[in-house]
């Protein structure tokens, strides 16, 4: 994963070179972060100062989706039809998993249209896409299997770390998001978001130490010059893990004061989301829910001698608290899935796979991780009903 490579990298960075303090505006005050509202409304959510907004923005989803059931012919007494929710994990070039699943999965002909998909980290970079469908797929296998690491970042010299704000610049990931992330892209989000479909965006504000869900489908949909450049700043944001890449500042204006907030890596905080434990899925009975979880990590201890040294140690370490979160995420959204009647389904890295990762977004890597996920979606039973460490977490099923 690539926060464990932020060791390596700090170690292996020789060129100190000077250069000045980032500078930054000031964060908003704890008092004041509620009132952060007035400034996004219904485009994020604070999930530890959850207020009814996210249960208001469902509701809201769920009566669009009606409204537009029935301009397609749709009569009320057929009820809904089963609503489909996808959540997309971080992992970093692991990400090549997901991207190949998904394509693997267009090819069964069984792929459903997601009312609800989320990512965070690599995962928020996938998410838009597999939000708009399969007519997508080309644009993650391009990004998964043809980029290197410069396509990504640039090592900054020591001087850069020690005195900057990050290892590396990621001004070529910016780049990369750029180019896809074009008006056009949020008009055809913002046309979903109009029938009841929802695309969420989990990064931490690193200054409250809290989760902040974006809704990247209001974004789209918000009138405003600087929606484009929001949509950017934010799925920059939810990849940027911090020490490693730069934080992404995003300004608010409260009351007139000029604030900034600073916005990292999603997983620095959770792994994966589906919806927040207080929701509960009661608005429609009677409807049937599957939840399908791509974790773009594999989840089988991994065996490996450590060398006896500090960096391989922290290393080793940051790595054991990564996987052990990702299934910490699992459990917590199994509970609320079998709360709420909703058919859990989970796919992840499997431990047979091997091939060789030299680098951080090795391109020969990537390939191999995107094949073996369009061979996964194609298995018979492609999918675990359960997370691992359940007594019958053997268990498999399609999902359906």
């Amino acid at each position: 994963m690539l926060r464990t490579s932020l060791v390596a990298l700090l170690a292996t960075q020789i060129g100190l070179s000077g250069c000045a303090t980032p500078q930054r505006l000031p964060a908003v005050p704890a008092a004041e972060m509620t009132d952060t509202s007035k400034v996004f409304g219904e485009t994020r959510f604070l999930v530890s100062r959850e207020s009814g907004t996210f249960r208001a923005e469902a509701l809201s989803s769920l009566a669009k989706e009606r409204s537009w059931l029935a301009s397609q012919g749709a009569k009320a007494e057929q009820g809904l039809p089963p609503a489909s929710l996808l959540a997309v994990s971080g992992g970093g070039d692991n990400g090549a998993y997901g991207a190949g699943f998904l394509k693997g999965w267009t090819a069964t002909g069984s792929r459903p249209e997601f009312k609800v998909v989320t990512g965070i980290s690599t995962g928020a970079l996938i998410a838009p896409f597999a939000f708009l469908g399969p007519r997508y797929d080309y644009v993650l296998e391009r990004v998964y299997t043809g980029t290197g690491p410069k396509d990504i970042f640039k090592k900054r010299g020591l001087g850069g770390a020690i005195f900057g704000d990050a290892v590396a610049d990621t001004r070529p990931l910016a780049r990369v998001i750029d180019s896809y992330v074009t008006p056009e892209l949020l008009e055809e989000i913002a046309g979903e978001y109009a029938k009841g479909r929802l695309l969420l965006v989990g990064t931490t504000n690193l200054d409250s130490l809290e989760p902040v869900i974006w809704n990247m489908t209001a974004i789209a949909a918000w009138r405003d010059p600087y929606a484009v450049a929001l949509f950017r700043k934010v799925l920059l944001a939810s990849a940027s893990i911090p020490g490693a890449f730069p934080p992404v500042m995003i300004d608010v204006d409260v009351d007139g004061h000029r604030y900034q907030e600073m916005h990292v890596d999603g997983g620095t905080i959770a792994q994966v989301f589906a919806y927040p434990p207080s929701l509960s899925l009661t608005s429609a009975p009677d409807r049937k829910r599957f939840l399908y979880i791509i974790r773009n990590a594999p989840l089988d201890a991994d065996w490996e001698s450590v060398n006896r040294r500090t960096i391989s140690i922290a290393a080793r370490a940051i790595a054991s608290l990564t996987r052990t979160q990702g299934i910490g995420d699992l459990y917590r959204i199994y509970s609320a899935a079998s709360r709420d009647h909703v058919d859990f389904n989970l796919t992840f890295i499997p431990a047979t796979f091997d091939a060789p990762h030299l680098e951080q977004f090795d391109t020969a890597y990537m390939r191999a991780l995107f094949r073996a996920g369009f061979t996964a979606a194609q298995a018979p039973a492609p999918w675990r009903k359960r997370p691992p460490g359940f007594s019958d977490s053997g268990e498999t099923g399609d999902g359906h």
